[in-house]
């Protein structure tokens, strides 16, 4: 009995510690069609945002998808709250945490190389009075997203500086925190630096006042006991991300056009969303039902030709809201090209043809951009630029590369070789990046045409079930 009773415990804590083995050891190396790339993360800006259709996006997002390509194998995000991200480091279910984070308190959750560097600043309501030092945050109240790198920075602040109040925010996101500092509501924010360009094309009326922080480096968390290959695999992908120009592709992506309006520029924007969109939606709307293209930014370029004026006319003779010239309103059969209706969808069908001309490898979003740039200058100049492109080995394809090559069209050493000649290839990359921004802004005050479409269906399914209610058919 004695006997059994030792082979019992003795197969009890062989049990036990292969079940410990189990939970504790680091995942298993991502490997195609097995295993994915398990990735922490969290919403955010900077780390991962989701669109209207469910898509995901983001700086971070990007790069790890662009690591994930590499491994050859599939992401699985977890994404989780931010006041939930440092307890979740902790666990390991995860790869590699990116989130936007800096290296944590806890030194057995080790980290990657960096791969941005950033600080933490203050911002407020640019009428009112600037703070100039940080002893004059005593007395103040700071908002600031909750679970944030900047709370956690506040936090130690608040030890030294008398009276300052923190209130940590958890719903919404950053941009709805900076609208309430628009709006007068709050008086001061912390935020990340390098959200600093994007905020501005929200929310025009800001100013930064204070540095809160050093410098410090955004990082990808690999856990406290990484998978060794994969770690030296991130190290790798970072190091050589920085250097052959995929990471500056990806922050032109986010970054490149954000500092193109200024405070006047986005002020009157958003006064003409009020006042002169509601007018022209209609016409939006039907050209994205007949193309497919997203009205905002139909509407969005609309602005840019003509800021949303049907009867506009250039020098040059192009004419009406999305400024036509008489050859591409012939080409389209548009008989009047002040008609906004005619003008907007033969616009945004003009844009479709240009973008099916381009080659197919030529991946979106840079496909619509090209496209917009060739709408401003004409197909022709821009093959041109597409084949000095190729001259100078730069990719014809990158929206990121061809906006450092359409401006070589105006130096004569380009165009005297050219047969279309010389052209304007500068104006066309500023046109395509206020574009960008317009677009920015429309898809965050206005919703895509698929869920004013749903809303509508439900108002007349509830007239429908209402007593005493006709719908006119």
């Amino acid at each position: 009995m004695h006997c059994f009773n030792r082979l019992l415990l003795l197969s009890i804590t062989v049990f036990l510690a292969a079940c410990g083995d189990w939970v504790w050891s680091p995942l298993p190396f991502p490997t195609p069609g097995q295993h994915d790339l398990v990735v922490l993360t969290r919403a955010g800006q900077l780390s991962h945002i989701t669109d209207d259709n469910g898509n995901a996006s983001g700086l971070e997002h990007d790069l790890t998808e662009a690591f994930a390509q590499e491994l050859g194998v599939a992401v699985k995000y977890m994404v989780v709250a931010p006041e939930e991200m440092e307890a979740r480091l902790a666990q390991r279910d995860y790869h590699l945490a990116a989130a936007w984070l800096s290296p944590v308190a806890d030194t057995r959750i080790q980290a990657t190389p960096p791969i941005f560097q950033t600080q933490d600043i203050l911002v407020q309501h640019d009428a009112s009075l600037p703070l100039n030092e940080m002893a004059q945050l005593g007395g103040k109240t700071v908002h600031v997203m909750a679970g944030s790198r900047q709370a956690s920075n506040l936090r130690r602040l608040s030890e030294s500086i008398l009276d300052l109040t923190i209130i940590e925010v958890g719903q919404g996101d950053i941009i709805d925190l900076l609208e309430s500092l628009g709006n007068r509501q709050v008086n001061y924010v912390a935020m990340d630096k390098n959200l600093e360009d994007i905020a501005n094309q929200f929310v025009p009326n800001l100013r930064s006042s204070l540095l809160l922080s050093e410098e410090q480096p955004i990082v990808w968390l690999l856990g406290t006991h990484p998978n060794s290959e994969l770690a030296a695999r991130a190290k790798n992908f970072i190091e050589r991300i920085q250097l052959d120009g995929t990471l500056a592709k990806l922050e032109d992506r986010y970054f490149g056009h954000v500092h193109r309006l200024n405070q006047a520029d986005v002020v009157k924007f958003l006064g003409q969303i009020e006042t002169m969109l509601p007018k022209l939606r209609k016409f939006f709307h039907a050209a994205e039902t007949l193309t497919g293209i997203d009205w905002r930014l139909i509407a969005s370029v609309a602005y840019h030709e003509s800021h949303w004026d049907a009867n506009a006319t250039s020098p040059t003779g192009v004419r009406g809201i999305m400024m036509l010239t008489e050859e591409t309103a012939d080409r389209l059969n548009v008989s009047n090209r002040l008609d906004p209706r005619e003008s907007v969808v033969a616009g945004a069908r003009y844009i479709n043809i240009l973008k099916e001309m381009l080659p197919s490898e030529v991946r979106e979003p840079d496909r619509t951009w090209l496209a917009l740039a060739a709408y401003n200058i004409g197909p022709g100049h821009f093959n041109a630029a597409r084949n000095i492109a190729k001259q100078l080995k730069a990719d014809p394809n990158a929206w990121y590369e061809m906006k450092r090559v359409l401006p070589l069209l105006a130096k004569p050493q380009y165009y005297q070789r050219l047969k279309s000649g010389r052209a304007r290839g500068g104006e066309a990359v500023i046109l395509v990046e206020n574009i960008r921004s317009y677009y920015d802004i429309l898809a965050r005050h206005e919703p895509p045409l698929q869920q004013i479409s749903a809303r509508m269906e439900s108002m007349i399914s509830e007239q429908g079930r209402s007593p005493g209610l006709k719908l006119k058919r």
